[in-house]
């Protein structure tokens, strides 16, 4: 286990300490980079500063001490911060960093869906960095986080370009592996959001992902193809992470291409220790909200803007909200539901 560095201003604050927030937070700290972390969960607090935050992984189990706090008892100064919460508490989030943030100080969002514009809109574009992440983890119980061992990371400046500081934070993050510095960082999240459209409807029925979407290809398809049109019309180059391919799926991809995707992406997906998605997770086992709701409210401002229909994602969002709230329950009538859109 390592010594947990000194609370300061100038190391990384880890805002979330979670599935993501954890695993980043550990590997920063593992390479010897300052790193503090800061959580609501009062129970997830005391662990760490219990007994450290454990990473338990394919590869082996990761143990380091970080300092952790409660927002009663976090630093008053802030440098730069990882926001790993969930999307539906950028906004409250923001409010807490924004006043704690130093003049050199920046936003990182390492979260799901598209948050950097409400982090922008407390700080400023110029201290926000956009990222896309895609990690397979859980945190399974207070301090103990559950790695799959893969993923991709992108960043870069939501201001536009690169930067000194993007680059620093990707050699920074070299222990957990080797992100990816790019000016298209909206291209991965877009491109994900078509992804995590078929990953959220596998939680509509009570089997492993890898099958559920394999065995829904049409509905899976109509909901990714309905994503693509709204980025399309945004202009946006989408890009590939992981098995994911976006351009393989499209309206004009042979029914051999879509379904060698569909192939390699569920064999891919069976093949990682996380094996249920986040989605199924918060309904099932954490019995809380999800963040779908949060993430495609934009997809949906965007479409409305411009003309384009979304039936499929909207009942998408609508039966995610019916299992939160168990007005309907799990199986295959939930997909048709998708498909008959």
């Amino acid at each position: 286990m390592t010594t947990p560095a000194s609370p300061t201003a100038a190391a990384y604050t880890v805002v979330g300490g979670g599935a993501i927030g954890g695993t980043l937070a550990a590997h920063l700290a593992l390479a010897g980079h300052p790193v503090q972390i800061v959580d609501t969960d009062s129970a997830h607090v005391a662990a760490i500063r219990r007994q450290g935050l454990r990473i338990d992984s394919p590869t082996g189990t990761l143990q380091t001490s970080i300092p952790a706090f409660e927002l009663a008892d976090a630093p008053d100064e802030l440098g730069p911060v990882i926001l790993a919460v969930k999307s539906q508490a950028t906004a409250s989030a923001m409010e807490w960093i924004g006043p704690r943030l130093r003049s050199d100080g920046f936003v990182v969002s390492m979260q799901n869906g598209l948050n950097e514009a409400a982090i922008a809109k407390r700080i400023g574009a110029d201290r926000t960095v956009i990222a896309f992440v895609d990690l397979f983890a859980d945190l399974l119980e207070p301090g103990v986080v559950q790695d799959g061992g893969i993923g991709t990371i992108a960043l870069g400046e939501y201001a536009g370009d690169t930067s000194r500081r993007v680059d620093r934070l990707a050699e920074d993050l070299s222990h957990w592996g080797s992100p990816i510095v790019s000016d298209n960082v909206s291209g991965y999240l877009w491109s994900k959001l078509a992804f995590g459209a078929m990953l959220t409807a596998s939680a509509f029925i009570d089997e492993d992902m890898s099958s559920v979407i394999s065995e829904n290809r049409t509905p899976m398809l109509g909901l990714a193809r309905e994503v693509f049109a709204v980025s399309d019309a945004l202009g946006l180059q989408l890009e590939s992470f992981d098995a994911f391919i976006p351009d393989d799926y499209r309206v004009e991809s042979s029914d051999s291409t879509i379904n060698a995707a569909f192939d390699s992406l569920s064999d891919w997906l069976a093949g990682q220790t996380k094996t249920r998605s986040g989605i199924w997770r918060d309904i099932n086992v954490r019995k809380r909200p999800t963040e779908v709701t949060a993430h495609y409210q934009p997809v949906f401002a965007v479409a409305d803007d411009q003309g384009i229909r979304t039936p499929k994602l909207h009942t998408m969002v609508e039966l995610i909200g019916e299992l939160e709230r168990n007005e309907s329950s799990m199986g295959a009538s939930l997909m048709w539901r998708i498909e008959a859109e």
